[in-house]
């Protein structure tokens, strides 16, 4: 069996639903995400994914990752991993897009970066290593962690740019496969929030 990434972003936080960049700011879910991260749960139980019997399970440190991971089911399953820690935005940490454009005309994270974070190599790279591991055994792999880290490792399981990520939108509580077609790397399905419906 090729291995595959199942993917959910966190559910609903004041800050996203806001628009702000939220990176290493350790925010709760609103009850809004709590309900979110229990239906994810709910739709995992069932077929076909039948509550993931073998699948290991990693999240990012982060409340709002964790918390989603322990609502859908998987606390107990789950290893935190600083891997999957959403980018570091340095300055631009709590600002929304509007806000940094008023700034910085034009400016666009997947090409311009931030200023005092991450850079694009350093998320990328971080990216890289979770794609080795998830590809390192015959098993299914889930993971709860955030946007852009997310995004991220969406590129890199293709084997394109982190620039790539700009074009997948990704939003809260949602649930997303990276896997195969043909034998090469596939999204299988991505930012599904039909349990939401």
């Amino acid at each position: 069996m090729a291995p595959r990434i199942l993917l959910a972003r966190h559910g609903q936080t004041q800050w996203s639903l806001a628009g702000k960049h939220t990176g290493r700011t350790d925010i709760p879910l609103l009850a809004e995400g709590r309900h979110g991260a229990e239906l994810l749960g709910e739709r995992l139980r069932r077929a076909p994914w039948s509550s993931l019997p073998g699948v290991e399970v990693r999240t990012s440190p982060l409340v709002r990752a964790r918390e989603t991971g322990e609502l859908a089911g998987f606390g107990d399953r789950a290893e935190t991993w600083d891997a999957l820690m959403e980018w570091d935005y340095g300055a631009y940490e709590g600002m929304t897009p509007a806000e940094i454009a008023a700034v910085r005309p034009g400016w666009l994270i997947w090409r311009d970066g931030v200023p005092e974070g991450e850079t694009l190599a350093q998320v990328s790279a971080r990216a890289d290593e979770v794609v080795a591991w998830a590809r390192s055994a015959d098993r299914d792999v889930l993971v709860f962690a955030h946007g852009h880290i997310l995004r991220t490792l969406a590129a890199r399981w293709l084997g394109l740019d982190i620039s790539f990520a700009a074009r997948l939108r990704l939003d809260p509580t949602s649930l997303s496969v990276l896997g195969w077609a043909y034998g090469e790397p596939a999204i299988e399905r991505w930012n599904d929030t039909g349990h939401l419906g």
